[in-house]
């Protein structure tokens, strides 16, 4: 690519006509311009907008903390943080800090990490990003995770902060399994099954609400001899299915879709037809679920949606000069349910 001072030499013109034009200010001949512009085309110059934006101190950029880009959930909150920024022609600059793989799901109920993540804002702050986001893996509280001085704006993606200056954007679990439990309701069923995450987790906290919630606004009373606590995998679904099919419930809430795998598992051993015998739903909507026989009922989680969400935040917090709040901000997306052909008439 040809610098400024090469275009200026091709030219006969000086560099500081050549950058006047190139940065379209007045003062040059129509003659001089239209070379100076024509000569930049055929060298294939392209402007260095970091070098540019560093003497601004405007980069135009955003930096984006993932802690493990192979969980599922992440991806899509990273394409959606990237729609927006392109749309307001802002970059990304994407920093992955694998924590699932190095530590499995262990570091869910740890800090010791805290420090690595500081370490990577301060890299991120020397490139001059104007603001930080970071994407957590799972749901969860994570206070003095981003420190309460940082000179730029943060938001926390899918996870809590609980600081007045990191907004939070989350997803609206509880009426997501509201919902879903009232299709199943909608459908004539009276004794709903259901095998929840781990009991630490902030989605099946909230997914058991939404569950009590909707047996309770139909009448229905809340037994606890009917559910049954997993750990998110398909072994524990098939696991408690055991159990479960052991009892008179006509339905069964899975608070994952791999759980729910593991229903369908134990119900084809047993010649259970789905749904005609035995409804299932699901959560997450991850792509297997559409694959299942027959396809899973199930409530997409607004992932995209959370990470477009946390760039509009961030950009409108880049607009004011006072980002100081009274309390903390969450911002709650919701779910949406999908139905498919696991769910149906109890009988």
């Amino acid at each position: 690519m040809a610098t400024i001072k090469e275009i200026a030499k091709e030219c006969g013109v000086s560099v500081a006509t050549v950058s006047n034009i190139l940065n379209h200010k007045p003062g040059a001949s129509d003659a001089t311009r239209e070379l100076v512009l024509e000569t930049a085309k055929k060298l294939d110059y392209t402007p260095n907008y970091v070098a540019k934006n560093l003497k601004t101190r405007n980069t135009r950029s955003i930096g984006v903390i993932a802690e493990d880009m192979t969980i599922f959930s992440i991806p899509d909150i990273i394409d959606g943080i990237t729609e927006y920024c392109e749309k307001v022609k802002y970059q990304i600059l994407l920093i992955n800090l694998r924590l699932f793989k190095k530590y499995n799901d262990t570091y869910y109920n740890r800090e010791d990490y805290f420090g690595l993540v500081r370490q990577e804002i301060k890299k991120l702050m020397a490139m001059q990003v104007e603001g930080i986001i970071y994407v957590t893996a799972h749901e969860r509280v994570m206070i003095n995770c981003i420190p309460e001085e940082l000179p730029i704006p943060a938001v926390m993606a899918y996870g809590y902060s609980k600081s007045k200056r990191v907004p939070s954007v989350v997803v609206d679990d509880e009426t997501g399994a509201y919902e879903i439990i009232r299709h199943m309701i909608d459908n004539g069923h009276k004794r709903i099954g259901v095998i929840t995450g781990k009991t630490d987790s902030l989605h099946m906290q909230a997914r058991l609400v939404g569950y009590q919630k909707a047996l309770r606004d139909a009448g229905l009373c809340y037994d606890p001899e009917i559910v049954f606590y997993g750990d998110w995998t398909r072994e524990s679904g098939y696991e408690h299915a055991v159990k479960l099919l052991d009892t008179d419930v006509t339905a069964v809430f899975c608070m994952n879709d791999l759980m729910a795998g593991g229903i369908y598992d134990r119900a084809e051993e047993l010649g259970i037809d789905i749904p005609g015998k035995l409804s299932v739903a699901g959560y997450d909507n991850r792509e297997l679920a559409s694959y299942y026989k027959p396809p899973l009922t199930t409530s997409r989680l607004p992932l995209h949606d959370v990470g477009y969400k946390s760039a509009e935040v961030i950009m409108d917090m880049l607009g004011k000069t006072n980002r100081s709040q009274e309390k903390e901000i969450i911002c709650q997306l919701p779910c949406q349910r999908i139905i498919r052909q696991s769910v149906g008439k109890a009988r």
